[in-house]
């Protein structure tokens, strides 16, 4: 059932008028094709290349157009934008259940879909088709000697004890511009006060701050950074560069993100959108459960984020306010 009084009370903090920034840009498959999807997404095309190259396995009429945003540029541009998609997938699963919420998606039923469990999709219009940890990335080169921090307490006492090491080197989500790191941020929050103060030594190190996991990496593997909080760790796994660093899924707890899709009301094609939702979930689904993506099973404790409007709570116009200032409060210091 949609939750219309709440929606009534939920807004996401105003975006400024401005064009579509625009990370990546790829069509698929031939020039000529009678009908084009439109995707627009939060993943890299890397990462989601061969999804779509699946869906367009022996059709010659057909065509992918797959735009790469940031996950808030994803929302506005559904909400206020002048291009219409036929599906949005974002990492940034509380936007889309809001967006949804507030009659944003059309609904989409299949033999597929009616066996997803409950965790995995909501009001027959928000569909999850991977589970993503949250990881910590940290570079080789700056812990040659010294032990990897396992978990978050052993993060706060290494960076707490050797402050000129790590200082101008640690990075996480900037969470006024990231929609997914301020999902994973007010997760943490929820889960354990560790994250406070984890976020307080942070900004003592003076972190820096980005939009996306991908950054994040790079600047781990360049050297600007010894240390990245909460990065996807599905991101880090699939690099060529493993070498340069490791993939820590903290012990105390790991999220997992799922990562999700929808058909916007606006489709211009919503039964071509539905065939492609039912395509990526019979790659992602195995009649029992969504397959979590993770360096070292059983390493951590996972703790999923399921689907549902509970994801609506830190959304809320206040709530939002009071979580970012104290965010700003511990981390610009």
């Amino acid at each position: 059932m949609r939750l219309g009084i709440l929606s009534l009370c939920l807004s996401l903090t105003a975006l400024p008028a401005a064009a579509l920034e625009i990370e990546d840009y790829q069509r698929f498959g031939p020039e000529d094709a009678s009908t084009t999807l439109e995707i627009i997404s939060t993943a890299d095309t890397a990462f989601f290349k061969p999804n779509i190259e699946a869906f367009l396995a022996g059709r010659t009429d057909l065509a992918v157009a797959y735009t790469v945003v940031s996950s808030a540029d994803l929302m506005a541009e559904l909400e206020t934008g002048a291009r219409d998609f036929d599906l949005a997938i974002s990492s940034a699963m509380d936007l889309q259940i809001k967006f949804a919420n507030d009659g944003g998606a059309l609904a989409h039923r299949s033999d597929i879909t009616a066996g997803l469990p409950d965790w995995a999709a909501w009001n027959d219009e928000v569909f999850a088709f991977t589970q993503e940890p949250a990881a910590i990335v940290v570079s080789n080169a700056a812990f040659a000697d010294m032990a990897i921090p396992r978990n978050r307490q052993d993060l706060i006492a290494t960076l707490r004890e050797n402050p000129e090491r790590f200082r101008d080197r640690v990075g996480t989500y900037d969470v006024r511009r990231s929609g997914l790191g301020y999902l994973f941020a007010t997760q943490d929050a929820r889960t354990s006060e560790t994250y406070w103060r984890l976020t307080e030594v942070l900004g003592g190190l003076n972190a820096k701050l980005y939009c996306c996991s991908s950054d994040m990496i790079d600047a781990v593997v360049s050297g600007e950074l010894a240390i990245a909080y909460n990065v996807l760790a599905s991101y880090a796994l699939k690099r060529a560069d493993r070498d340069a660093f490791t993939v820590v899924l903290p012990a105390d707890f790991t999220t997992l993100m799922l990562r999700s899709v929808l058909i916007p009301a606006r489709a211009p094609n919503p039964a071509l959108a539905g065939q492609f939702i039912d395509r990526l979930l019979a790659r992602s689904f195995d009649g029992s459960a969504l397959r979590p993506v993770q360096p070292t099973p059983g390493e951590g404790t996972l703790r999923r984020i399921d689907l549902g409007p509970a994801l609506l709570v830190y959304l809320d116009r206040f709530k939002r306010r009071g979580f970012v200032e104290e965010w700003e409060s511990a981390i610009l210091q």
